[in-house]
C-alpha cells in the first residue's frame, strides 16, 4: 500500500518543506492541491514553478496526484466558488481544472481529482446537473488528448454526493477518462452500505483514494481514531480491488500541527496495514 498526504493540511509551510517532512516522515507521495500558496495555478511563472516542483518529488522520489479543492483561489470572497454549475463563472472553473490536467501531465501525475460543487441558490436540479455534464464532457476530452486520468469525487453536500452519483455521471459523460476518486471518510458519511461494499463497487473506475476518519452523517475530516471507519477492513478492500494507486490522507484542517499529525497517521495506516493482512 502506497501512503500519501495531503498538501491542504500543510497550508502553513511551503510547499518544498512540505514535501521533505513527508518524504523523511516515510511517505511515498503527495495530494497536490493547486492554489495560491502551494503551486498557484495562475501563477505567471507557473511552468517553471512546476519543473521545480517536478525535480523536488522525483529527488525524493515522491509520486503525485493533483487535487483542484482549494477554497478560495478563483473567488476570495465565496468558498469553492464559482462551479461547473454556475451560470456565471463555469469556465473560470472549467479553465483550472484545464490548468490542473497540464500540470498533472507535466509531473506525470497518477490523476487528477474534482467534484461538482453545491447546487447554487436559484439553479434547478435538471439544469445543473446538464451543466455539470457539459463541463465533465468537455474536460474528459481535454484529459484524454494530456493522457491524463481524472477522478471524480462525490462528496456530502454537493450535487453528487455519493457513488451512485457518480456513476450516473459516468453514464452521462461517456468517456472512459472519467475515473473515480472516493474519500474512506465520505463513504462512511454518507453512503447507504459500509466503505468496503463501496469500494468493491467503485473498484472498475477507481483511480485515486483520499482517507481520513468520519463520523456517520458528519462531514467532518478526523484524525485516525477519532471517528467510526474500522480501517483494517477498508485497507483489504482496498488490496483486494486491486488499487495500486496512492492512498492519501486528507486532513485539511490540522494544518496547525501537520508534521505530528503526518506521523501519527502514517503510523496508524501501516499498523492498520499489517492488521489488514489477516483479513
Amino acid at each position: 500500500m502506497r501512503f500519501g498526504y495531503g498538501t491542504n493540511g500543510f497550508a502553513n509551510h511551503r510547499l518544498g518543506d512540505a514535501i521533505r517532512v513527508l518524504a523523511e516522515l516515510g511517505y511515498d507521495g503527495v495530494a497536490l492541491t493547486l492554489d495560491h500558496d502551494h503551486l498557484d495555478p495562475f501563477a505567471l511563472d507557473l511552468p517553471r514553478r512546476t519543473a521545480e516542483v517536478g525535480a523536488l518529488l522525483a529527488e525524493h522520489r515522491m509520486a503525485v496526484v493533483i487535487e483542484t479543492g482549494a477554497r478560495y483561489v478563483l473567488d476570495p470572497m465565496h468558498k469553492h466558488a464559482p462551479t461547473l454549475l454556475h451560470a456565471e463563472g463555469a469556465e473560470r472553473r472549467l479553465e483550472l481544472l484545464r490548468r490542473a490536467v497540464d500540470v498533472a501531465a507535466d509531473l506525470g501525475a497518477e490523476a487528477v481529482s474534482f467534484w461538482s460543487g453545491a447546487l447554487p441558490a436559484g439553479v434547478a436540479p435538471d439544469v445543473g446537473w446538464r451543466r455539470l455534464v457539459d463541463g465533465c464532457t468537455e474536460l474528459a476530452s481535454y484529459a484524454e488528448e494530456r493522457g491524463v486520468p481524472l477522478g471524480f469525487e462525490p462528496e456530502p453536500g454537493m450535487l453528487v454526493d455519493d457513488l451512485a452519483g457518480y456513476l450516473k455521471l459516468r453514464a452521462g459523460v461517456g468517456s472512459e477518462s472519467l475515473g473515480l476518486t472516493l474519500d474512506i471518510g465520505h463513504l462512511r458519511c454518507n453512503e447507504p452500505v459500509p466503505p468496503p461494499a463501496c469500494i468493491a463497487e467503485g473498484a472498475p473506475y477507481l483511480v485515486n483514494v483520499q482517507i481520513d476518519d468520519m463520523r456517520r452523517g458528519v462531514h467532518e475530516h478526523l484524525e485516525f481514531g477519532r471517528g467510526e471507519v474500522d480501517f483494517p477492513p477498508v485497507l483489504a478492500a482496498l488490496r483486494n480491488a486491486g488499487y495500486d494507486g496512492l492512498v492519501a490522507v486528507e486532513l485539511p484542517r490540522h494544518s496547525h500541527a501537520a508534521p505530528l499529525v503526518a506521523r501519527h497517521s502514517i503510523d496508524f495506516l501501516r499498523t492498520a496495514e499489517e492488521a489488514s493482512e489477516w483479513l
